[in-house]
């Protein structure tokens, strides 16, 4: 098992008098996770997707929740999106059981957020797990182990089950986008066209790298742009796309309103076109590279309780600079390429107005950005 990053971050709050609760897309490793940190504990374990445990966790009195609790210090209650007023439940538990350690995962964000943030409001530490994190795998497997499989990485993902199978990993992309990207959505939204949806992620994933309009999309796809939006919503709410907005703060021809959308990880884009050819011979290289490091950008920011601004920057003119970031006010241009030889233009109206610098992030460097400095 590759340790993660969040693993040390779960472990000193035990004991905090808290629920501690992880959320993330399917498959990242979410109850690996939760019962490695557990792994040399007596805990009860409560899985959300058995009909039976949905059942009695459903609307529970105390007196009934001491029968199930029993004697245990700790609960973990694994997929808790699946059980109806989950929130209530654990609010229960947390004020009257004062002495047991309550662990919750749930892989669809917007339904468990919907029903955790008003009652468990002050009685939760809650964190996200990505996909694997480029600093997790080299960690794991070491510098020249991880540098030898960038372009694999970049190809076909992050993702765990992916990484443990080398050589399947189409088939095992396959099986993740057909069997579970959809599941939550399609589970917990009422969306009953599943077919638009489809057909939108495949045009957000050819889009990449590009702006986006909703319009556009609404004039592709067939439906209005009211369904676009909801549908984006719910797939940014569920880990399967990223928005990066525009950065604008002074400049009249900035573009102030626009937005990116990239997919949280390049091996799920990738199998959404059915495209694994070898970044050599493709047009949409520098994309990938791009979509790329801001999602290990995020993953570092979240693991690194960091909330630093994230955007692009671009004008009316065509000037742009590929991501930005604000930190404590400073802000930050980056510009990202496949390329180690390749030059980018350095535009010195963002330069003077922000009072800031331009890096060129590239195979070279790129360790530094997402996760080996601050």
């Amino acid at each position: 098992m590759i340790n993660r990053v969040i693993s040390t971050t779960l472990n000193e709050k035990i004991s905090s008098g808290k629920a501690i609760i992880l959320i993330g897309p399917r498959q990242v490793g979410k109850t690996t996770l939760i019962k490695s940190v557990l792994k040399d504990k007596d805990y009860l374990f409560l899985e959300g997707d058995d009909p039976t445990v949905r059942n009695i966790l459903t609307n529970p009195n105390t007196k009934q929740l001491k029968s199930i609790i029993g004697d245990y210090k700790i609960v973990f209650i694994d997929e808790a999106q699946r059980i109806e007023n989950i929130g209530i439940t654990l609010k229960i538990i947390t004020d009257q059981f004062k002495s047991v350690q309550l662990f919750v995962s749930g892989s669809s964000a917007f339904e468990l957020n919907n029903q955790t943030n008003e009652p468990l409001t002050g009685r939760k530490w809650e964190y996200k797990l990505y996909p694997i994190s480029w600093k997790e795998l080299e960690d794991n497997i070491g510098y020249v182990k991880s540098t030898q499989q960038l372009e694999l990485r970049l190809l076909y993902g992050m993702y765990p089950d992916v990484i443990n199978n080398p050589g399947d990993e189409i088939e095992v992309l396959n099986q993740l986008v057909n069997s579970y990207l959809y599941k939550d959505i399609l589970a917990f939204s009422g969306i009953r066209k599943p077919d638009v949806l489809e057909k939108l992620l495949k045009a957000l994933a050819l889009q990449l790298g590009n702006e986006v309009s909703y319009n556009e999309l609404s004039r592709l796809i067939g439906v209005n742009k009211g369904t676009i939006e909801s549908y984006i919503d719910l797939l940014f709410k569920s880990y399967v796309i990223y928005r990066l907005p525009s950065f604008s703060r002074n400049l009249r021809n900035e573009i102030k309103t626009n937005q990116k959308i990239y997919f949280y990880d390049t091996g799920v884009r990738n199998a959404i076109i059915g495209n694994f050819t070898p970044l050599n011979s493709r047009a949409d290289t520098g994309a990938i590279w791009e979509n790329f490091l801001i999602s290990e950008r995020l993953k570092k920011l979240s693991y690194s309780k960091l909330r630093n601004g994230q955007y692009f920057w671009r004008t009316k003119q065509q000037q742009e600079i590929d991501y930005v970031e604000e930190k404590s006010g400073k802000i930050f241009g980056y510009g990202f390429k496949w390329n180690p030889k390749a030059k980018i233009k350095i535009h010195k109206s963002f330069i003077e107005t922000y009072d800031s610098q331009i890096k060129v992030i590239n195979t070279d460097n790129f360790r530094e950005l997402i996760g080996f400095t601050e």
